[in-house]
């Protein structure tokens, strides 16, 4: 079971063309405006400024999603963490907001009116976080 990541951005939402780029710097692993800008425009159907682009990625970077380099007159960009730990902070941040509305007979009925895989998982968590009382329990 994956755990959440040491480094977490300023600002998890993301709107529809933040998450286009971020997915694109992502598979690139380190990318220039010009090589995301490109990447877009390989859809004929798609029209999107390159001053567009320069202004979405200054934006993932002060959300802290983002790192920029320079290298001479070239500014490059890196995601500063991995699609799977995005993911993984996504479904914390769901959960606890799930968690935070409900009172423990919804999340019980949530809980039962779920399929066998996801009960798998639910005894997977369910040990996880009784481990995780007992540490506690211990270091007390």
């Amino acid at each position: 079971m994956a755990s959440l990541p040491q480094y977490r951005p300023k600002k998890l939402s993301l709107g529809p063309l933040e998450a286009e780029i971020l997915d694109i710097i992502w598979d690139l692993k380190i990318a220039t405006v010009k090589n995301v800008h490109e990447r877009i425009l390989q859809d004929p159907e798609r029209e999107l400024a390159y001053t567009s682009v320069t202004t979405v990625i200054q934006r993932l970077t002060s959300k802290g999603w983002l790192k920029c380099s320079k290298k001479g007159k070239a500014f490059s960009w890196q995601p500063l963490i991995s699609r799977e730990q995005a993911q993984v902070l996504r479904s914390f941040e769901q959960l606890n907001g799930f968690l935070a509305v409900s009172n423990p007979d919804v999340v019980a009925a949530f809980a039962d009116s779920l399929d066998t895989a996801s009960l798998q998982q639910i005894e997977a968590i369910a040990s996880r976080l009784n481990n995780i009382r007992r540490q506690r329990e211990e270091q007390s």
